[in-house]
C-alpha cells in the first residue's frame, strides 16, 4: 500500500442520529404550559377538592392523556406548580435604601395578591392543606423560599450600608416584613389595601426593623 493512502474503514463516518427510544412519548413545552395554565383557572374557578384531570384538559384543550403523561395526579401537578413558585420568586428591589426597597416590594407584592387567580387560589390551598400534608409542606416551601428569600436579601443589603444593625434576628425581620400584607391580603382577604396603607405600612416596618 502507498504511504498516504487510506482505506474506506479509515475514512472518517458519520454518526449515527440519535434516536428517542421506540414508543417515547416527546412532551412539547406548548402543551405543558397550557396545561399549567388550565390549573390555574381551573383553581380559581371551582377549587382543588373539584378540580379534575377532565376538568382541566378540556380547559387547556389536550385530551386527559397529555396530563397524565406528565403528572400522576392532580396532586402531584398541584404539588409541581405550587413548587414552581418558590424557584420563581419575586423581582429582588435594589433601589439604595432599605425603605425603597421596602415599598417596591410591598407594590409588587400587593399586585400579585390582588390578582383574581391568585386571590382564589391561595386560600383554597390553605384550606386543602390543613388536611393534606404533601400540600401543606409544599405551600410553606413556597411561601417561604419565595418571599422570605427576597425579604432575606432586604435585610442583607440594609446591612450591608449600615442602616440595619449587624446580627439582629432575621426570623423576626422576616415576620415583621411579610407579616402584615399577607394578613390583610390572604387572611382578612381586603380586596385593596386603602389610599396611603402601603407608604404607611413601609415607615412602620422600616422604623421596627431599625428597633431590633
Amino acid at each position: 500500500m502507498l504511504v498516504g493512502m487510506t482505506t474506506n474503514a479509515e475514512e472518517p463516518q458519520p454518526r449515527p442520529r440519535r434516536r428517542a427510544p421506540a414508543g417515547a412519548a416527546v412532551l412539547r413545552e406548548d402543551v405543558t404550559e397550557a396545561i399549567r395554565s388550565a390549573v390555574f383557572e381551573e383553581l380559581a374557578a371551582v377549587g382543588y377538592a373539584r378540580m379534575s384531570i377532565e376538568g382541566i384538559a378540556r380547559r387547556a384543550g389536550v385530551g386527559k392523556t397529555a396530563v397524565y403523561r406528565r403528572w400522576r395526579s392532580k396532586l402531584h401537578l398541584v404539588l409541581d406548580l405550587v413548587s414552581a413558585l418558590a424557584v420563581q420568586g419575586l423581582p429582588a428591589p435594589d433601589t439604595g435604601s432599605l425603605e425603597g426597597d421596602l415599598r417596591l416590594l410591598y407594590e409588587v407584592t400587593a399586585r400579585a395578591l390582588r390578582h383574581p387567580v391568585a386571590s382564589q387560589i391561595l386560600p383554597d390551598l390553605q384550606a386543602e392543606a390543613a388536611r393534606n400534608p404533601e400540600i401543606a409542606d409544599a405551600l410553606q416551601k413556597a411561601l417561604r423560599e419565595g418571599q422570605d428569600g427576597v425579604a432575606l436579601g432586604i435585610v442583607t443589603a440594609a446591612q450591608g450600608r449600615g442602616e440595619l444593625r449587624p446580627g439582629l434576628d432575621h426570623a423576626l425581620a422576616l415576620d415583621l416584613i411579610s407579616g402584615p400584607l399577607y394578613w390583610r391580603s390572604v387572611v382578612i382577604r381586603d380586596p385593596k389595601p386603602p389610599k396611603g396603607y402601603l407608604a404607611a405600612l413601609t415607615r412602620a416596618t422600616t422604623a421596627s426593623l431599625k428597633a431590633l
